[in-house]
């Protein structure tokens, strides 16, 4: 309420000056595209190694199963039957370490067995080869002394002749 003073003289009603419209940053593409998110999510740029270890990562969650069994509670104190709790998970584990190292044993003898036993072959294969040659070789002689047109070669050749005419003359009787 006024009374009608100075005071009422010095205030003036002005004109708000007009405001422009300022100017907005270009809409993001989800906007553009329609999407009424607030954020949206873009996949990280990943390097060859870090995503290497992220497919590692993936497979082990996805295969490894995630147990927890007789966690101990949040009281403060320990009650009766936890010495008992631990001293099942502790044997537990050791079993279960008892197995994995005779597992490794296992595994580590039998790959030992197949690499004696490749040797093994190995060498058999070598000496039947070497045999081999050896028989081929003798068999050729054999042979290119057959075919050798001399005097002894001829000799030879009338000897496996009567030899064979003796076995001729054994069957038809």
């Amino acid at each position: 309420m006024s009374t009608g003073g100075a005071k009422d003289s010095e205030l003036q009603v002005v004109a708000a000056p007009e405001k422009t419209k300022p100017a907005l940053p270009p809409l993001p593409l989800a906007a553009r595209t329609g999407s009424t998110a607030l954020v949206e999510y873009t996949a990280p740029v990943l390097k060859e190694e870090e995503e290497d270890l992220e497919l590692k990562l993936r497979r082990i969650l996805e295969n490894v199963p995630v147990r927890v069994s007789n966690t101990s509670g949040s009281s403060a104190g320990s009650g009766s039957g936890d010495f008992h709790q631990y001293r099942q998970m502790r044997r537990r584990e050791q079993d279960r370490l008892a197995r994995m190292d005779a597992d490794y044993q296992r595994r580590k003898e039998l790959a030992e067995f197949n690499m004696r036993r490749e040797e093994r072959m190995k060498a058999a294969e070598e000496q039947t080869e070497k045999k081999r040659l050896k028989r081929q070789r003798k068999k050729q002689r054999k042979k290119e002394k057959k075919m050798k047109p001399n005097a002894g070669g001829e000799e030879c050749r009338r000897e496996d002749d009567e030899d064979s005419d003796d076995v001729g003359d054994e069957t038809g009787n």
